[in-house]
């Protein structure tokens, strides 16, 4: 395989391709909304009608507009049904047809929701079938690899990574290029290249989309990483709970091996490389890249202490580059069209786009790529189209490990540095719109909840600490706490996040830190009065047998 073979593969696919093609999303999403059976129905529409020489039916992943699916979009129109029943979905044919006009919702590209998005990562998403590899080169597939290959060295690719300023969309933002020229410098062998497809944020999804959309962009990234830092393995490392995820990467796996675009002698390179699966058991530690690795190596799945980092000593203590799904799926643009055009994309200091879950009380929801420093608000209540009932209260962005932003802020440019001011983070890219019949005292109760549930239990900070504040704000919730509790509820989160020792437990008290910081109104409302404290007194100072102050009574 070389270049002209992937041109003539793109050109086959290209001569081949019908005249119009109605695209049915697949994924996930809109699967479990019966979108398989809406795909069949659209097939045995255009077989009755005998246009089968002239319209195509393409399962794709998603179209992004999760909240209104099923989608069906019909290229090159650029018309988008939505909310398509099976029993109603051959009415779209007919009106391709000329028959009457299908009685579905409908938008457009110029609809708020797709005006404002700018597809990197996600320019193949929704136009191209995920399980045939042809597809995806015809689209420009592989060829950022072919390129990086047989035009560059590896050093000049990590300094191309390195002048884009990518910076790692797993929820730190370490800067891709540095990671991966410290990896290329170690003298150690072998190397591995690791992708974390952990993703385990409430409300996100965009990482999932990503492996189902478009797995080949996935694999090209890490190949190109592989050929950078001098790697033979990589490893995707998925949750278990995203089996169709799962399926088409391993699909995708076995068709780039078949035409030699991963295994030996890579287009006709001296590249070996290798790509395999790892499932992971859905453990939320395991996000973090040293429990990542142990999972991988078959061990339990806790963090250990840092440094060395693994790209010293990392997986079975060799030298390992860890990125995640998005981070990877930048690289094959990068090279594609240069640093320079990536550099002018994003704010100062954070570059490119972002894909975020928009999700919550908003009009609008469903997977958005925007460029860095895009506005708060404008994400919210353009494309959103803001909460159903006008109020928008506050937005929660990175999941358990991030804050909630009030409405107040939500002029804030959208990277890195702007959301950690507030005390935020930019995380994997969950955002969760909150309008003014949300509790912001329960909000930090159920996230406390979550990563309560989900430490490993390893260090006393985290362990016994998630516990200790999960108690306290159940009382508070529950009108039995005091402003002693409160005083108290802010030193553990301090406390948590000085000394825990991975970064579940360091982030673990942001989303109490910021409801505190901007809703203190909101737990004070619910603070017992001096006169009602005095018959609770005995419950308040009670312990149960886990040590929370309060849970006895």
């Amino acid at each position: 395989m070389d270049r002209h073979e992937l041109e003539a593969i793109a050109g086959k696919e290209d001569s081949n391709r019908k005249p119009r093609r109605l695209l049915c999303c697949t994924g996930s999403g809109c699967q479990s909304a019966r979108s398989l059976e809406v795909k069949a129905a659209l097939e045995r529409g255009v077989a009755s009608r005998g246009m089968h020489e002239s319209v195509d039916v393409v399962g794709v992943g998603c179209l992004a507009f999760c909240g209104r699916g099923p989608l069906v979009e019909a290229s090159p129109d650029g018309v988008i049904y939505e909310q398509v029943t099976p029993e109603g979905a051959d009415a779209i044919v007919g009106e391709l047809a000329g028959e009457a006009e299908a009685s579905f919702p409908r938008s457009r590209e110029d609809h708020p929701f797709y005006k404002g998005q700018f597809r990197i990562v996600r320019e193949r998403g929704g136009r191209i079938d995920p399980e045939r590899v042809e597809e995806a080169i015809s689209f420009g597939g592989y060829l950022a690899l072919e390129h990086a290959l047989h035009g560059m060295t590896p050093s000049e690719v990590v300094h191309e990574i390195t002048k884009s300023g990518l910076r790692g969309r797993g929820g730190a933002g370490y800067p891709t290029g540095l990671k991966w020229g410290t990896v290329a410098k170690m003298p150690a062998t072998p190397k591995y290249v690791i992708c974390n497809g952990d993703e385990g944020d409430p409300g996100a999804f965009m990482d999932r989309s990503v492996m189902e959309d478009d797995p080949h962009r996935v694999l090209e990234g890490m190949t190109i990483a592989g050929y950078a830092v001098g790697a033979s393995q990589g490893f995707i490392y998925v949750r278990a709970e995203y089996p169709l995820a799962v399926a088409r990467l391993r699909k995708a796996i076995q068709q780039a091996t078949r035409l030699g675009l991963l295994g030996g002698g890579i287009l006709g390179s001296h590249l070996d490389f290798k790509i395999d699966v790892r499932i992971g058991a859905g453990a939320f530690v395991c996000g973090e890249e040293t429990a990542l690795i142990q999972s991988v190596e078959g061990k339990r799945g806790n963090p250990i202490p840092r440094p060395p980092y693994p790209a010293e000593s990392g997986l079975w203590g060799k030298p390992t580059l860890i990125n995640n799904v998005e981070t990877f799926a930048n690289v094959a643009p990068i090279l594609h069209r240069g640093a320079s055009w990536f550099a002018g994309i994003g704010s100062q200091y954070s570059k490119g786009t972002k894909v975020f879950s928009l999700t919550g009380k908003v009009a609008n929801s469903g997977l958005i790529e925007v460029p860095m420093g895009t506005s708060l608000r404008y994400i919210v209540e353009e494309m959103g189209g803001g909460s159903p009932n006008g109020r928008v209260k506050a937005v929660q962005t990175g999941g358990p490990s991030g804050g909630c932003i009030p409405a107040d802020k939500l002029d804030v440019p959208v990277d890195y540095d702007s959301l950690t001011r507030l005390g935020s983070i930019m995380g994997s890219g969950g955002m969760i719109v909150m309008d003014d019949e949300t509790n912001m005292v329960e909000v930090a109760r159920f996230f406390m909840e979550f990563c309560m549930s989900e430490s490993c239990g390893k260090c006393v900070p985290c362990r016994a600490g998630t516990v200790q504040m999960h108690g306290l704000l159940d009382r508070i919730a529950r009108k039995r706490g005091t402003r002693a509790d409160l005083d108290r509820l802010t030193q553990l989160c301090h406390m948590t996040r000085e000394t825990s020792l991975c970064g579940l437990g360091q982030t673990a008290p942001n989303p109490v830190l910021s409801t505190l910081r901007y809703f203190m109104g909101e737990y004070e409302a619910l603070l017992q009065t001096p006169e009602a404290i005095v018959p609770h007194v005995a419950a308040t100072e009670a312990l149960d047998a886990r040590g929370v102050p309060g849970q006895g009574e």
